[in-house]
């Protein structure tokens, strides 16, 4: 088991190291479409609707980077992935960036071979339970069934979290959040346990979301943001940096509705340096001058994409908390554009 285990990780490194020497943001400019990977499907952050049109919150992010290479946030081929093709997928050049809520741990950046370009959402997992079981503590689990997918990090924080309080369970294992949701409400599983922010997303979509609680307890760190191989930094420093303009744009106060005004120029620096009216990023990245605007205008800032697909004014329902900018008390901060 151990050498079949090292020989996946060898594979995938090996996939990286070569599909990153190619250069993929030539590679993106001449196919003229962005290759990005997002899950099967999680309202709120990826999914697509009846037409087959992705929308999401990781959706934003990989239409932000179309946008600033490519200045067309539709020109992007969406990718499903699961918790184990994800990271080949990566690897082999298949996709060009991964956006699919994938915590950044120390062995996907060192031994796999992925560079994480920053955080978009700060998580931790948690636990869904009907209801009608009548817990209301995660403590209270000795011998559930746990449905959890395959291939991520929530498998062993379960174990940890039962060994540590010396309860049993049973899992039950899925290997996509679509599959999760039909064992979880056909009663194949007690309890669903993923990101809490998967599960607010997975009870939006029950046709009786207040019959299910999500228990107190949160048992992990989960960093999720999007990835890219190693070996590749123009590109890397191009997925960074458009995600980064997201985040300063919401504390600059730049967004969908003034941005047009103020790109005519301000009398902020950094605000005429992030679009472009000043200095010369776009070039240091290889892009044009807005490419930054670009990428904010392709969905609006950080906060503009929360509200929008996961904020409290939506069936998901989640405050900002820690993904509230550093300024109001959260964690999201970007370093300086100039």
């Amino acid at each position: 088991m151990k050498k079949s285990v090292i020989f996946g990780a060898l594979t995938v490194a090996g996939l990286a190291a070569g599909a990153a020497a190619a250069g993929t943001l030539d590679d993106v400019k001449a196919r003229g479409k962005l290759n990005c990977g997002v899950t099967t499907g999680l309202v709120g952050f990826a999914a697509p609707d009846a037409n087959g049109n992705w929308d999401g919150f990781d959706v934003g992010v990989c239409r932000a980077v179309a946008a600033a290479v490519l200045g067309d946030p539709t020109a992007v081929e969406f990718v499903p992935t699961t918790g184990k093709t994800r990271f080949t997928a990566l690897a082999s050049g298949e996709i060009d960036m991964l956006a699919r809520n994938t915590t950044w741990t120390f062995s996907r950046d060192v031994d796999l071979k992925f560079t994480f370009v920053g955080v978009n959402y700060y998580d931790g997992q948690g636990f869904m339970v009907p209801s009608e079981l009548g817990v209301s503590s995660a403590k209270e689990l000795d011998g559930a069934t746990v449905c959890i997918q395959t291939g991520t990090t929530t498998e062993l924080n379960l174990a940890d979290f039962f060994r540590a309080n010396n309860i049993s369970y049973e899992p039950v294992p899925i290997e996509t959040n679509a599959e999760a949701q039909q064992q979880y409400l056909a009663g194949a599983c007690d309890v669903y346990t993923t990101d809490a922010s998967g599960l607010a997303a997975t009870r939006a979509t029950f046709e009786n979301p207040g019959e299910h609680v999500l228990l107190p307890e949160i048992i992990s760190k989960e960093p999720l943001g999007p990835l890219v191989r190693h070996g590749d930094n123009e590109w890397g420093d191009v997925v960074r940096w458009s995600l980064n303009a997201l985040v300063t744009a919401e504390e600059l106060g730049v967004t969908s509705a003034n941005i047009a005004e103020l790109a005519a120029g301000t009398n902020n620096p950094e605000v005429n340096r992030l679009l472009g009216t000043e200095g010369s990023l776009g070039e240091m990245l290889g892009l044009s001058a807005d490419w930054a605007k670009n990428a904010i205008m392709a969905g609006g800032n950080y906060g503009e994409l929360f509200e929008k697909n996961i904020g409290e004014n939506t069936p998901i329902g989640l405050a900002r908390g820690l993904n509230a900018q550093w300024t109001d008390g959260g964690l999201i901060y970007s370093p300086p554009f100039r």
